[in-house]
């Protein structure tokens, strides 16, 4: 086990290796690989561990009865899943999480964390408040996708994702953690689509982009 990443990750942060080793234990933690398509979690199931991508990177996505997927997030390394199913006893997934590429992922049985520890663990209390924040920039950033999918526009909702990408990322050059499909399953819109309006706003020049790496024209220039 890496103890050096898990302490740079913002569930262990704050903690040493050697208290990362110890709550561990007291977690009942366990590594599991998984190639890439394999669903790690399935919709209808119940989990009691929420899951941590160590490498790789997974999807959060919802299918319906006619096989249209949704996606609802994308997961890299460091990152948490699962978190609230696992909080709820007996509360049945909404959602496949579904490995991007060949992965491998830390699960936690929550239980553990959210009930006294017998050994008096004293972490318990720093892993807790850091979930807690971690929760808080989940919601915000499903707050953020509704903001994006706002516009009836393909357009529009392409211009808020980019624009709140460029935001984050400091820069007009910048790359989405998106391939195509999922950028449009992302914003609820055809893929065909959306790759008609991209080329029509590169003709626009508004953008310019190659596979995932985007650069914006700066708003200054139009003025």
């Amino acid at each position: 086990m890496n103890y050096h990443f898990l302490s740079n990750t913002l569930l262990f942060r704050g903690a040493t290796p050697q208290e990362i080793e110890s709550m561990l234990g007291c977690l009942g933690a366990f590594e599991k690989k998984c190639e890439k398509g394999a669903i790690i979690l399935r919709a209808g199931e119940q989990t009691d561990y929420m899951g941590m991508v160590l490498s790789g990177s997974i999807n959060v996505e919802i299918d319906d009865l006619w096989g249209n997927k949704t996606l609802l997030t994308h997961v890299s390394p460091g990152q948490l899943f699962a978190e609230t199913y696992a909080c709820i006893p007996g509360e049945l997934l909404m959602v496949n999480v579904t490995a991007c590429e060949k992965s491998e992922i830390l699960f936690l049985n929550i239980a553990q964390l959210l009930t006294p520890c017998q050994s008096s663990c004293s972490h318990h209390s720093k892993l807790i408040r850091n979930l807690l924040q971690i929760t808080a920039q989940k919601n915000l950033e499903l707050s953020r996708r509704s903001l994006h999918t706002a516009s009836k526009s393909i357009r529009g909702r392409l211009l808020s994702y980019l624009s709140e990408q460029a935001k984050q990322n400091g820069s007009f050059q910048f790359e989405i953690p998106f391939n195509r499909q999922q950028l449009a399953d992302y914003l609820g819109v055809d893929r065909s689509a959306m790759s008609n309006e991209l080329s029509k706003m590169q003709k626009d020049k508004l953008l310019s982009r190659k596979k995932n790496h985007f650069t914006l024209r700066d708003p200054q220039s139009y003025q």
